[in-house]
């Protein structure tokens, strides 16, 4: 399974931007989605998940500007970021947990490659 990741740029504090993640390859199936983001000097964290189902998680820091959304059939992802704040500004990663068969007892996890979210003040 291969992630590839798009949308990321430079904006201006206030504005927005969609990122989107297409999962491709021998796909199966595929459980929770999302989004994580890494900072310079900082830990990766999670920003937003969602489930197959349509079951959302957002990090508080993110909750209200940021909405998480899938696309099953397609196998994509995508996160609209509105009213950016400097302080999103990071390397975004997408991820996909997928069940490696049909027994639905194995999740693997992938990532994708990043891509770069500068917010400027």
């Amino acid at each position: 399974v291969q992630l590839q990741a798009s949308g990321g740029g430079l904006v201006q504090a206030g504005g927005s931007l969609r990122l989107s993640c297409a999962a491709s390859g021998s796909i199966f199936s595929i459980n929770a989605m999302g989004w994580y983001r890494q900072a310079p000097g900082k830990q990766r964290e999670l920003v937003a998940a969602i489930t197959s189902g349509g079951s959302t998680n957002y990090a508080d820091s993110v909750k209200g500007r940021f909405t998480i959304s899938r696309d099953n059939a397609k196998n994509t992802v995508y996160l609209q970021m509105d009213s950016l704040k400097p302080e999103d500004t990071a390397v975004y990663y997408c991820n996909a947990e997928h069940y490696r068969d049909s027994d639905y007892e194995v999740l693997d996890d992938y990532w994708g490659q990043g891509t770069q979210v500068t917010v400027s003040s």
